[in-house]
C-alpha cells in the first residue's frame, strides 16, 4: 500500500514557531494575538503545508460550516435556480450548502429534515411541502431554521421569508376577470393549503367576490406530469378559458397539452404563470407571470442565517410581493361555438 503523508498539525506549527499550540490556533482564528504574530503563524502554517481538519474544527467549535437547503422540488425550474444561487451565496460566507430535494413528498421531506439535521448542519433553509408538519417544531430545536415561501406555524424559526400569495393570487385572479373569463382552471403543485397565505383559500375567496367558477387542479412540476394534468383539465367538461398556474413549471405543461390538443395560447385559452422563469420569455407566445424579487430574498436568507448561526439572533418575518410580467399568453375568452 502507498505510505500516506502525516498530516500536518498544530503542535507542528508551534515548534517551528517557538509558540504554543494554544497561541497558533488563535492566531490561524486572528484572536487574542498580535497582527505580526499571526502573520508569522499563517507563513509557516503555509511553509508546512497544514490544512484545516474540518472534523477537529467541528468539534473544536460545534459548527460544520454547512448549511442545508431541503427544496419542495427541483423538478422545478425557479427552485433550482434559487436553489444554486444559495450555494453560491453561502459560499461567499464561507459555508457550504448541502442541497436535496424533497420530490413534492411530504413524508421523504420528514425524513430528509430529520437526517440533515442529525447531520449538523448549523442552519436548515427549507422551502416546504407542508409547512403546517408538526416536525418542523423538533427541527427548530435542533438546528437553526429559516423559512422561504411559507410560514411554519408551531416552529420557532430563526428567520422566515414568506411570499404573499393573498396579494398576488387576488390580483392574478382580477386580472383574468378583467379580460372576461369566468371560468378558471387554477394548478398549484402541493397540498391543501399553506397556513401563512393559502393560495388556494385566496382562490376561493376571490372566486366568490368576482363571480368566476374556479376548479383547483393538483399538479407535480416535472413536464410530463403537467401536461397530462392539464390535458385531463382541457378535455374535461366546462373546459376553462383560463389556467392560473401557481408556478411555471406548470403553465409549461398548460402550453404543451394545448399544442396536442390542437388548442392555441392565448386564443382558444390564456394563460397565466406564477414565478417568472427566464424560459417563460420563450414561448411562444411569451407567458405573463409573477415576478418575486429572488436578489431580495437571497440577501435576507443568507443574512438572516448567518446572525442566527453566528449571533444567536431571530429576525422578524419579511413578507416579499410579486410583480406581474404582462406578455402574450392572455386575451380575451374565445367566442362560444354557434
Amino acid at each position: 500500500m502507498p505510505n500516506r503523508q502525516r498530516r500536518v498539525t498544530l503542535r507542528d506549527i508551534a515548534e517551528d514557531t517557538g509558540l504554543s499550540s494554544a497561541a497558533v490556533s488563535y492566531a490561524l482564528r486572528g484572536l487574542h494575538v498580535p497582527p505580526e504574530t499571526q502573520q508569522r503563524v499563517r507563513e509557516a502554517a503555509d511553509r508546512l503545508g497544514y490544512r484545516v481538519d474540518p472534523i477537529a474544527r467541528a468539534l473544536a467549535s460545534g459548527r460544520t460550516d454547512t448549511v442545508g437547503v431541503l427544496c419542495e422540488s427541483l423538478a422545478d425550474v425557479w427552485q433550482q435556480g434559487l436553489a444554486a444561487a444559495l450555494g453560491r451565496r453561502l459560499l461567499a460566507t464561507g459555508r457550504h450548502a448541502l442541497i436535496v430535494d424533497s420530490s413534492n413528498d411530504p413524508r421523504l421531506e420528514v425524513q430528509l429534515a430529520a437526517h440533515l439535521a442529525a447531520q449538523r448542519v448549523d442552519a436548515l433553509i427549507v422551502l416546504p411541502v407542508d409547512p403546517a408538519a408538526a416536525h418542523w417544531r423538533q427541527i427548530a430545536q435542533q438546528t437553526v431554521l429559516i423559512s422561504i415561501g411559507d410560514s411554519l406555524p408551531g416552529a420557532t424559526t430563526a428567520a422566515e421569508v414568506v411570499f404573499d400569495n393573498d396579494l398576488g393570487v387576488t390580483d392574478a385572479l382580477g386580472r383574468l376577470a378583467s379580460a372576461g373569463h369566468r371560468t378558471i382552471a387554477v394548478v398549484t403543485p402541493g397540498l391543501p393549503g399553506t397556513p401563512d397565505r393559502p393560495a388556494e383559500g385566496v382562490v376561493r375567496r376571490v372566486a366568490g367576490t368576482l363571480g368566476l367558477a374556479v376548479t383547483v387542479h393538483t399538479s407535480p412540476y416535472d413536464l410530463e406530469g403537467a401536461t397530462e394534468v392539464a390535458r385531463t383539465v382541457l378535455t374535461g367538461p366546462d373546459r376553462p378559458t383560463a389556467f392560473l398556474c401557481l408556478g411555471d413549471s406548470m403553465a409549461y405543461g398548460v402550453y404543451a397539452a394545448a399544442q396536442d390538443l390542437g388548442l392555441t395560447v392565448p386564443d382558444d385559452v390564456s394563460v397565466l404563470g406564477y414565478d417568472d422563469q427566464p424560459l417563460s420569455r420563450l414561448l411562444t407566445p411569451p407567458l405573463s407571470s409573477y415576478r418575486w424579487p429572488v436578489d431580495e430574498l437571497l440577501d435576507l436568507v443568507v443574512e438572516r442565517t448567518v446572525k442566527a448561526v453566528e449571533e444567536g439572533k431571530r429576525s422578524r418575518r419579511k413578507v416579499l410581493a410579486p410583480v406581474v410580467q404582462l406578455r402574450g399568453s392572455i386575451a380575451g375568452p374565445p367566442d362560444p361555438a354557434p
